[in-house]
C-alpha cells in the first residue's frame, strides 16, 4: 500500500473535519522523492485546507468540482461525457478495480480521480500505468485550476509527477462557474444506457480505455456529471 497515493487522494476529495484532523499525517505520508518537487506547492495547499472555516473550503471545492463542468473530477467526462460510450468504460475501470479488491465508495463513479489514485497505492505500476493514460485529462485539469490560482493546482501536479508526465503551460482562460440554471438546462438531454453490449462499437477493452482517456484533448468541454455533493474520505491508514 502506498500510503503517499492515498494521502493525496484524500487532498482531492471533499473536505471533512476528518480530513482536517489527518493534516499532519497527509503531510507525513507526501514526503516521498516523487512529490518531492511538488512539495512547496503541496504545502501551500495543506495549508490552504487547514485556515479558515471549513463550510469556506468545502463551499470551495463545490465551486470548482462540481459547479465547474471543466473540473469535474470524473475523468471519462472530458472524454465523451454522457455519451453511451460511458457505460463500457465504466465496467471496464469497475473489473480492474474488483480484481484489486476495490469497490467505489458510495455516490461515487469509478473515472473519480480520487478513486483511481486509491486504485494506484493498492498496485502502483498498473495506477501509473492508468494514471499516464490520462494524462491528458489531468493535464487540462492542472493547466485550468493553475489559470485560476487555485492550490488544488498542486494536487494534480503531483498526479502528473506520479504518472511521469511533465506539465503544459496553463490556458489563459478561465471557464465560467457553471449556475443551478444552466446545469438544468444542461441536463435536459435524452437518458443515456449504460452496461456492456448497448453499444458493440463502444465495448472498452484495455487498449480502448487508454485511447478513450487520450482522446480528452478532442472534447474538453463535455457535460456535467450529477453527483452527490457531499462525499466521504476513507480513512488514510483504513482499508
Amino acid at each position: 500500500m502506498d500510503l503517499s497515493l492515498r494521502a493525496l487522494a484524500a487532498l482531492l476529495s471533499y473536505p471533512t473535519e476528518e480530513l482536517r484532523a489527518a493534516l499532519p499525517e497527509v503531510r507525513a505520508a507526501l514526503a516521498t522523492p516523487t512529490f518531492a518537487p511538488v512539495m512547496p506547492a503541496l504545502d501551500g495547499l495543506l495549508a490552504h485546507l487547514a485556515s479558515g472555516d471549513l463550510l469556506d473550503r468545502q463551499e470551495e471545492y463545490v465551486v470548482l468540482f462540481d459547479r465547474t463542468r471543466s473540473l469535474c473530477l470524473n475523468l471519462f467526462e472530458h472524454v465523451h461525457g454522457d455519451s453511451r460510450e460511458r457505460g463500457p468504460a465504466m465496467v471496464e475501470l469497475h473489473g480492474i478495480y474488483a480484481a484489486a479488491g476495490l469497490e467505489p465508495n458510495a455516490g461515487e463513479l469509478p473515472d473519480y480521480l480520487p478513486m483511481m489514485l486509491e486504485y494506484a497505492a493498492v498496485d502502483p505500476a498498473r495506477g501509473a500505468e492508468l494514471l499516464g493514460n490520462a494524462g491528458p485529462v489531468i493535464d487540462l485539469l492542472h493547466g485550468r485550476l493553475a489559470a485560476r490560482g487555485s492550490p488544488y493546482a498542486a494536487a494534480l501536479r503531483a498526479v502528473l509527477a506520479f504518472a511521469g508526465i511533465r506539465p503544459s503551460a496553463a490556458p489563459r482562460a478561465v471557464e465560467p462557474v457553471e449556475t443551478p440554471e444552466s446545469l438544468d438546462a444542461a441536463w435536459e438531454e435524452a437518458p443515456v444506457t449504460f452496461g456492456p453490449g448497448v453499444d458493440p462499437d463502444a465495448e472498452c477493452g484495455g487498449a480502448a480505455l487508454a485511447a478513450k482517456l487520450r482522446a480528452a484533448r478532442r472534447n474538453p468541454n463535455p457535460m456535467p456529471a450529477r453527483r452527490p455533493v457531499l462525499r466521504h474520505v476513507a480513512a488514510l491508514n483504513g482499508g
